[in-house]
């Protein structure tokens, strides 16, 4: 077998083990550690990354992460699962996306031990994790009052990885071209392969989202052979380019779609009007699609996203 060595620390098959990797302090001197749980089963096998809060206020994600580990969940029977529920303390300690200098996690890749606070993070799971998983689920949410239906987001291009977006199955699978110095990027740079889930949106904790999360890493890890569960496969849609429709004017927003409803080019998704009930102006369809992502604010200013339609492959 393999010899897995994280921070230092051997996990031997068979260990379940906590380490806390020290990151730095805060202004308070008080110590911020980024912990990490391992389960590593006896019978050697793949090593699952799975991930939440590289967006600190992406709550959903650490609720899912927390769940399994709390619950129980999912103990291996073949190879390791490697959980950290929340990549980025800062950000959830102040409420925030980004780190206190506004870098974001998520576009610091590869990080450098001795750049940002993000960029020493970003450095630490590109040379202490990335090189010992062979896939990973890293959980987020749409932005403030932008609420995404769970879905799946990988490049189609990477055919492994969407073959494991499929065995995850949730509702949608939507082509996503890797970011330059994201976490999904600088893994596929390595030959390995990160899914990037979406539910719900920021600061706000949505259950469904968080029982997809649950659900589908479930479906992942039995089509992986890791763990024993009684799940059933679910069919996803393949969603090939997606769209935004945007506000033409500015006003209050009011909605007549809902996340996940099939929709048709020419169909009023929503309404705008002003304060004074003088002027309303429909929100038109421009494809026909699924609502894969809503606005939740009910005050829009001209040109804000509002409707995300997913287009379905080959149609």
């Amino acid at each position: 077998m393999k010899e897995m060595v994280i921070n230092g620390v051997r996990i031997r098959p068979g260990q379940t083990l906590n380490i806390e990797i020290a990151i730095a302090r805060l202004p308070t001197h008080t110590l911020i550690d980024l912990p990490i749980f391992i389960k590593r089963a006896k019978e050697d096998g793949p090593v699952v990354l799975i991930s939440g809060g590289v967006h600190g206020d992406e709550i959903n994600g650490i609720v899912a992460v927390k769940r399994m580990l709390e619950e129980d969940l999912i103990a291996p029977t073949k190879g390791t699962i490697i959980f950290i529920p929340l990549v980025n303390v800062y950000g959830f300690l102040s409420n925030s996306r980004t780190f206190p200098d506004g870098r974001d996690l998520n576009r610091s890749f590869p990080g450098s031990k001795k750049g940002s606070l993000a960029s020493q993070i970003a450095f630490i799971l590109t040379n202490d994790i990335i090189p010992i998983i062979d896939y990973g689920i890293d959980f987020h949410t749409g932005g403030r009052m932008l609420s995404n239906f769970p879905q799946v987001r990988v490049d189609y291009r990477d055919k492994k990885v969407l073959e494991l977006a499929k065995a995850f199955g949730t509702h949608f699978i939507l082509n996503s071209p890797h970011i330059d110095k994201s976490f999904r990027k600088e893994a596929y740079k390595k030959r390995k392969h990160i899914m990037v889930y979406e539910g719900g949106e920021s600061m706000r904790l949505d259950d469904y989202a968080v029982e997809e999360a649950v659900a589908g890493t479930k479906r992942l890890l039995v089509y992986l052979g890791m763990i024993d569960a009684d799940v059933k496969p679910k069919e996803t849609i393949m969603i090939s380019e997606s769209s935004w429709m945007r506000a033409k004017i500015s006003g209050i927003f009011t909605s007549t779609v809902k996340l996940g409803d099939a929709v048709k080019k020419g169909q009023i998704l929503a309404k705008i009007s002003d304060p004074y009930g003088k002027t309303k102006v429909p929100v038109k369809c421009t494809t026909n699609g699924f609502v894969v992502g809503l606005n939740n604010n009910p005050v829009v200013n001209a040109g804000d996203a509002l409707v995300h339609v997913g287009k379905v492959e080959n149609h």
